[in-house]
């Protein structure tokens, strides 16, 4: 039996109309637990519950709106007579390729607003629910928390913070039974990470990193990595694994690399594109994970 049992238990998810939130609550809903599929839209949340199962059901909010997550969790404990495991995964990447000179202002604080204030909006309303039940919270980070945030900034900085929300919250709820995790993640196959990817000037992060590091993996396997890490009571769950070596080694590999990144050609001349006259124009809107 794992170290926390998900059968009977009660999820909310945040962004789990599709990608990651979905795979992770129908995987959840496979073990036994019911689960609240919380996202923007209420039609895709109907429709991505449907899909689950008749545990499950759709909720629409908005992450940014503190009162909307509260009736989220209120809805939840309505229907299924409790909360027990948390996931803050809704999140945006920038609309753009972009320097923090020529951003948008309120492009780059839109991207913080979700990616970090979403979280702090998810946790703070299911706190009372899971430390009460001894149940567990998931924390989205990304290995982008330790990654320069070149031409990015925002969604690094956003996920940066993500990172210490969690690790602060896994040792506040130590005492009461519960627990957390922060789950990193590579590239998943998700339509955030696609549309990242049709943006001008993103293929500078292929040609720059070793192929291993730009491999791709499913919404399947991301979903079922953070299930083990709740099953498990992980402090952290990586996905791929290998990223969990390159985490570890920060600290000596992070100056080698942004002293790289001060000389490469390549990425200088991604900067000074990015900054040039109607580089934005060109811009996709932003995606949600």
């Amino acid at each position: 039996m794992p170290a926390y049992d998900l059968n009977g238990k009660v999820a909310l998810v945040t962004g789990a109309a599709r990608g990651i939130g979905f795979e992770t609550a129908r995987q959840m809903h496979a073990r036994g637990a019911s689960v609240a599929v919380v996202d923007l839209d209420a039609t895709e949340a109907s429709e991505a519950a449907e899909r689950i199962g008749e545990r499950a059901i759709g909720i629409a909010a908005d992450v940014t709106d503190a009162g909307a997550m509260r009736a989220a969790v209120a809805e939840t404990v309505e229907r299924f007579g409790g909360l027990d495991v948390a996931m803050a995964n809704a999140g945006l990447a920038p609309p753009s390729i972009a320097t923090m000179r020529s951003v948008p202002a309120e492009e780059w604080e839109r991207v913080v607003e979700v990616n970090l204030f979403g979280v702090w909006h998810t946790l703070r309303a299911a706190l009372p629910q899971v430390s009460e039940r001894k149940g567990h919270i998931v924390v989205v980070a990304s290995v982008a928390a330790f990654a320069n945030g070149m031409l990015g900034s925002s969604y690094m900085v956003s996920k940066a913070a993500a990172e210490q929300i969690g690790r602060a919250l896994r040792t506040e709820l130590m005492p009461f039974g519960a627990g957390a995790s922060v789950a990193y993640f590579g590239w998943v196959d998700t339509r955030m990470v696609q549309d990242t990817f049709a943006r001008p000037g993103a293929s500078v992060l292929e040609e720059i990193a070793p192929d291993f590091l730009m491999k791709r993996i499913t919404p399947e396997q991301a979903g079922a990595a953070v299930v083990k890490g709740i099953e498990e009571r992980a402090p952290r769950i990586f996905a791929p694994r290998w990223w969990r070596y390159l985490s570890a080694l920060r600290g000596l590999l992070n100056p080698l690399l942004d002293r790289r990144s001060e000389r490469d050609p390549r990425i200088i001349a991604a900067i000074r594109n990015a900054e040039s006259p109607g580089a934005s124009d060109t811009a996709t809107p932003a995606a949600k994970s």
